[in-house]
């Protein structure tokens, strides 16, 4: 899988490449939105990541140049669905594998699958594919690499009042619930007389395969539109449901319901991406934890289950204490150095 990573901040880059190459996936870097439409214009991507506030070309003109030169693309208006080699390996993020455009697989759709079936009885290649991205990123899949929450983000800007999270918090631990009893549990224990369960997340709950596998298929694929009945009703009033919430709230669906995020949050304190906090440079002003939209004070909590190293605490600190880390131990940290010269240069 070849995949761009667009992002001015060079250090963060080389931190998100060197992560993504570790898993064998093919990297290419580029530091602003015009760079980024050249290099569409030409080659052919699997996967982009990329800032949305980028100099040059704004982050959603490189989404929509991304969308348009996707080779799947002819597939939303033939009704049908890319089924190669590719598919067989899974993307870190919630990306249903119905999709017409989608290149790999949801890996909790396939674990649901392997879990589910009547041959396997656990799913050692996806839970190794989770556990690896867990530790090497943890939850920045969340914040960078998940394309449902890139869509609470776009949702979160529409202009009306918003609603802080801070008081839900015991809502948040519905998302482990929801990954034990939904996408583990139940397919093994709630089976058919041939012994295989059904994908109860993707099939009951999850709003992602709705957005992106049944509208569109069934907008162009007569057959599929004729065979829409009360499931398909039920989903989409759980997708109008997010999306009502997401221009409310911030990424309600990632903080409350998403099992994915779950699990990269049982692994985001023994992940190589962290966030440090200098406690000699920190002066306690509280910037960090008035922007967090996660709900998470990092200098209390650096590695907190909910952070998901967007990076608003790193911009807002203004003595360069808070940063990014990645690997072991303190070590010296390229990005430290960065995100302080920055800043530096901003107070001047």
């Amino acid at each position: 899988m070849r995949i761009l990573v667009v992002e001015d901040e060079r250090s963060l880059s080389d931190a998100i490449a060197r992560s993504l190459r570790r898993l064998a996936y093919s990297v290419d870097c580029c530091h602003d939105g015009r760079e980024a439409l050249d290099l569409l214009a030409v080659e052919n991507f699997d996967l982009v990541v990329l800032d949305l506030n980028l100099p040059g070309a704004d982050g959603m003109t490189v989404a929509g140049a991304t969308l348009l030169t996707n080779i799947h693309l002819p597939n939303f208006f033939k009704g049908t669905i890319y089924q190669g080699q590719g598919k067989a390996v899974c993307v870190p993020g919630l990306n249903c594998y119905s999709c017409p455009a989608a290149t790999g697989a949801c890996p909790i759709g396939s674990f649901q699958a392997i879990m589910g079936s009547s041959k396997f009885s656990f799913s050692y290649y996806v839970t190794g594919f989770l556990i690896l991205i867990g530790v090497l990123l943890g939850r920045f899949v969340c914040g960078f690499l998940c394309p449902f929450g890139w869509l609470q983000e776009l949702l979160h800007k529409i202009p009306t009042k918003k609603f802080s999270t801070k008081k839900l918090k015991p809502l948040t631990y519905l998302k482990y619930a929801v990954l034990l009893v939904m996408v583990v549990l139940l397919p093994v224990l709630v089976v058919n007389d041939v012994g295989m369960g059904n994908p109860f997340f993707c099939k009951y709950l999850c709003p992602q395969g709705v957005l992106e596998g049944a509208i569109p298929l069934s907008l162009a694929n007569s057959g599929i539109r004729a065979a829409l009945g009360k499931l398909f009703t039920w989903k989409l009033g759980i997708l109008l449901t997010v999306i009502v919430l997401s221009i409310l709230f911030y990424r309600p669906f990632c903080k409350w319901l998403c099992p994915l995020g779950a699990f990269y949050a049982l692994l985001n304190k023994v992940s190589l991406f962290q966030m440090k906090v200098d406690n000699d440079k920190c002066v306690s002003c509280g910037k960090c934890a008035k922007v967090c939209k996660m709900d998470v004070d990092v200098t209390k909590t650096p590695n907190h289950t909910e952070c998901i190293r967007c990076g608003m605490c790193v911009n807002a600190c203004p003595t360069g204490a808070v940063h990014f880390r990645y690997g072991f131990g303190d070590g010296k940290d390229p990005m430290k150095k960065t995100i302080l010269e920055k800043n530096t240069e901003e107070t001047k």
